[in-house]
C-alpha cells in the first residue's frame, strides 16, 4: 500500500447560515492506495481517502487511522446482525421507550456474542469463558460429539479452552459443513447456530427437571 498524509483547511461555505460556525476547519487527510503490482487481475486497486480530526504527523499515526477505519467492517457486521439480516430488531412492535431500550440491549448482547464467535473463527481468539459459562461449555462438549465427522478434516482443530473451539461447534449447528476448504462461517451462520444451541440447552434443562421429578 502507498500511504500519504497531510494537513488541510476547509473554508466556511458561503451559504452557511450558522453564525457561530468557524471561518475555517482543520482536518487531516490520509490517502491509502493499493500498489498496482499487488492487485489481482481484473480487480481495481483499493483506494481510501480518509478525512479525520485526529492529528496525523507521522507515518505511524497514518497507519493508526487506517487500522481504525478497518474496524468499521466489524461495526457493519454487528448492525447487520441486529437488523433484518439477523435478529430483525427493527420489526419489534414495542412502543414505549423503556421497552424498546430493553429489547435493543438484549438484541445487542446476542449480536456481540455472534460477532465474537465470527471473529474467533477468523483467528482473533478469546478465552471461551468470555461468552459461555461452565454449564454451557459442558453442553458444548456433548454437542461436539454430534457435529464432528469421522475424518480428520471434520474434527474440531481448536483448543477447548478457546472461543474458536466453541465457534467451530456453533458454526456446525448453523449449517457450516466444517471443511477447511469451505468459506469461513459468517455472522448469520453463527447467529443461527447460537439460536439452535440455546434451544438445545433449554431442552436439556427441561429434560433434567422431568428426570428429577420422576
Amino acid at each position: 500500500m502507498e500511504v500519504r498524509f497531510d494537513k488541510i483547511e476547509f473554508a466556511k461555505p458561503m451559504l452557511c447560515t450558522d453564525k457561530n460556525a468557524p471561518q475555517n476547519m482543520t482536518l487531516y487527510v490520509c490517502d491509502v492506495k493499493e500498489i498496482a503490482s499487488s492487485v489481482p487481475e481484473g480487480e481495481e486497486p483499493i483506494h481510501w481517502c480518509l478525512l479525520t480530526t485526529h492529528t496525523i504527523e507521522t507515518i505511524n499515526m497514518a497507519h493508526q487511522i487506517v487500522e481504525w477505519y478497518q474496524e468499521r467492517w466489524k461495526i457493519e457486521q454487528l448492525f447487520g446482525t441486529l437488523k433484518k439480516q439477523g435478529l430483525d430488531v427493527e420489526s419489534s412492535q414495542l412502543e414505549t421507550e423503556v421497552r424498546l431500550i430493553k429489547i435493543s440491549v438484549m438484541a445487542l448482547h446476542v449480536a456481540v456474542q455472534t460477532l465474537q464467535l465470527t471473529m474467533a473463527r477468523e483467528g482473533k481468539d478469546q478465552p471461551i469463558g468470555t461468552v459461555f459459562n461452565r454449564q454451557e461449555c459442558t453442553m458444548l462438549t456433548s454437542v461436539l460429539k454430534t457435529v464432528e465427522g469421522k475424518t480428520a478434516l471434520q474434527k474440531n482443530p481448536f483448543c477447548h479452552s478457546k472461543l474458536s473451539w466453541a465457534a467451530w461447534i456453533i458454526a456446525r449447528l448453523g449449517g457450516w459443513k466444517g471443511y477447511p476448504s469451505e468459506s469461513p462461517p459468517g455472522p448469520i451462520t453463527m447467529r443461527n447456530g447460537l439460536e439452535k444451541f440455546r434451544l438445545m440447552l433449554e431442552g436439556a434443562k427441561i429434560t433434567h427437571q422431568f428426570v428429577c421429578i420422576d
